[in-house]
C-alpha cells in the first residue's frame, strides 16, 4: 500500500510529531490517513456530514470547533482559497507546528510560496501529484477570512460554503420557473444556505419545507437566513436522507463535484433520494449545467420528464410520479 504524504513525512522526513498535547486536523475528507497520529490525541475538524461520520466511525473525536491550544495541527488543505487560508491562520495561531497538505489542483504550490515568505518551512515533501510542508510560528492574522458575508437580500454567507459570494444563477433560475402551486411538504436536497428554500417559502400553501444540507456551516447560515417557522433543518446526507413522511415536490440544485473533476453520478445519487422521499404523484424540480447527462437517470427513476427552461449554461428540469419506491 503506497503511503501517504503525511505518513511519509513521519516516518521518512524528519517530521516532528510532538509527543504530548493533543493534534487537530482541519478539513479531512473520508479517506484521509491519520495513521502516523496517536487516534487518541487527533480532534478532526469537519462539517460536512459523510466525512465528519466517518471520522467519528473510526474512532476520532471530531468537535464542531477547535478546543485549543494544541501540540500540532494539521490542515486537509480544501478548495475554496479563502476557506484554505483562514484555516492555515486558525492553525498557526492554535499551534506550534503547523502541517499544510493538499493536491497541485487545490492551489497547494500558491499556499507554500505564500508561507515560505511568512515562516520558516522547515520540511517540505511532494507526492502524488500534491505537497506536504510544515513550519512553526509566522504571521497570519490577516489570512483569517471575514466571520460573515451580507448578499443582496440579507443572506447570510461564510467562507467555504457554496456560492458564498453571490446567489447562484443556477439556483435563481430554478427559482424563477418554479410554479406557485408545490404541495404542502417540500423537501429542498443541498439546501446549502437556504436561497430556495426561502424563495419557497413566499408560497403560502407551503405547510413544511425540509433544509437538508451536508455541510453544518452552510446549514448554519440557513438557520440564519431562513427563519419562517415553517422551515425545518437537518444536518444530513441528502442522497441518504429518509423523509418522516411522504414529500409532495423536492427543490434541489445538486452537487456535480467533490473535488475538480465533475461527478455526473453525485447529481443521479441526489435524483435517487428525491424518487425515493416523494409521494407517489410527487414532483422535483432541478437545476443542472447543461452539460451533465441527467435525463436518463430522471427517466429511470420517474414517468414524466421534461426541460422547462434554460439556456447555453443551464437547465431546469421537472420530473414527476416516482416511478418505484424505494423508501
Amino acid at each position: 500500500m503506497s503511503q501517504s504524504r503525511l505518513t511519509l513525512a513521519v516516518q521518512e522526513h524528519g517530521l516532528p510529531v510532538p509527543p504530548e498535547g493533543r493534534i487537530v486536523v482541519f478539513a479531512p475528507r473520508t479517506g484521509y490517513d491519520l495513521s502516523a497520529m496517536e487516534r487518541e490525541r487527533v480532534d478532526v475538524i469537519q462539517p460536512l456530514k459523510p466525512d465528519h461520520d466517518a471520522f467519528e466511525r473510526a474512532g476520532y473525536a471530531c468537535p464542531m470547533a477547535p478546543e485549543g491550544p494544541y501540540a500540532m495541527a494539521v490542515v486537509a488543505l480544501p478548495r475554496a482559497k479563502a476557506q484554505a487560508r483562514d484555516l492555515v491562520a486558525q492553525a498557526a495561531e492554535l499551534a506550534d507546528v503547523v502541517v499544510i497538505d493538499g493536491q497541485k489542483t487545490d492551489g497547494i504550490d500558491s499556499i507554500y510560496k505564500d508561507c515560505r515568505k511568512r515562516a520558516d518551512v522547515a520540511g517540505v515533501i511532494s507526492k502524488a501529484h500534491g505537497k506536504l510542508f510544515w513550519f512553526g510560528g509566522g504571521t497570519f492574522a490577516d489570512w483569517r477570512a471575514a466571520e460573515e458575508t451580507v448578499l443582496d437580500g440579507g443572506f447570510v454567507t461564510v467562507p467555504g460554503v457554496f456560492s458564498a459570494d453571490g446567489i447562484d444563477p443556477a439556483s435563481a433560475a430554478l427559482a424563477r420557473a418554479l410554479p406557485e402551486k408545490m404541495g404542502r411538504v417540500v423537501a429542498d436536497l443541498g439546501a446549502g444556505w437556504g436561497y430556495l428554500s426561502a424563495e419557497v417559502l413566499r408560497r403560502e400553501s407551503v405547510r413544511e419545507v425540509h433544509l437538508v444540507e451536508a455541510d453544518q456551516s452552510a446549514l448554519d447560515c440557513a438557520r440564519r437566513n431562513v427563519t419562517d417557522p415553517r422551515a425545518m433543518f437537518h444536518w444530513a446526507d441528502a442522497t441518504a436522507w429518509k423523509a418522516q413522511g411522504a414529500v409532495d415536490t423536492v427543490v434541489m440544485n445538486p452537487p456535480f463535484h467533490t473535488g475538480r473533476k465533475a461527478e455526473p453520478g453525485l447529481g443521479v445519487q441526489f435524483i435517487q433520494s428525491a424518487a425515493r422521499n416523494l409521494a407517489p404523484a410527487g414532483h422535483l424540480w432541478m437545476v443542472a449545467n447543461r452539460h451533465l447527462p441527467y435525463e436518463a437517470a430522471l427517466q429511470e427513476s420517474f414517468l414524466k420528464v421534461e426541460e422547462v427552461a434554460g439556456d447555453n449554461r443551464f437547465k431546469v428540469l421537472h420530473a414527476q410520479r416516482p416511478a418505484r419506491k424505494r423508501r
